[in-house]
């Protein structure tokens, strides 16, 4: 995995391992590859994978079985969009509208270009 400088490594991983769940590859109430495992496949700290794993569990994405691992949330997938579009309003989008601010184009004029290039 490349990290980046711009995100906390443990929010990267977290990415990676949402990009699994909402990919299908990790499925609900599916066991989660141990702390341990993932630490040693990133060649990562296990503290900031426990990190992770800490915040996916905050935000319902996975939940601990006590003595027996996580476990991918029966809801993950859903979970997984509305954290990607809860991230994509507050950070994303403010950058891009200063952008189109910036080089004069109104939401019309991407509405057309969207259109006519059948980005959609």
């Amino acid at each position: 995995m490349d990290f980046k400088k711009q995100k906390p490594i443990y929010q990267q991983i977290a990415d990676t391992l949402c990009e699994r769940i909402a990919g299908g590859e990790l499925k609900p109430d599916e066991r989660m590859p141990s702390v341990r495992d993932v630490a040693v496949q990133l060649g990562v700290n296990p503290n900031t994978v426990m990190r992770t794993f800490d915040f996916l569990q905050q935000t319902e994405i996975v939940y601990n079985k006590r003595g027996m691992g996580y476990f991918v949330s029966s809801d993950a997938p859903e979970k997984v969009l509305e954290l990607h579009r809860k991230e994509f309003v507050e950070e994303d989008l403010p950058i891009f509208v200063q952008k189109m601010n910036l080089l004069g184009l109104s939401f019309d004029d991407l509405k057309n270009t969207v259109a006519e290039r059948k980005i959609l």
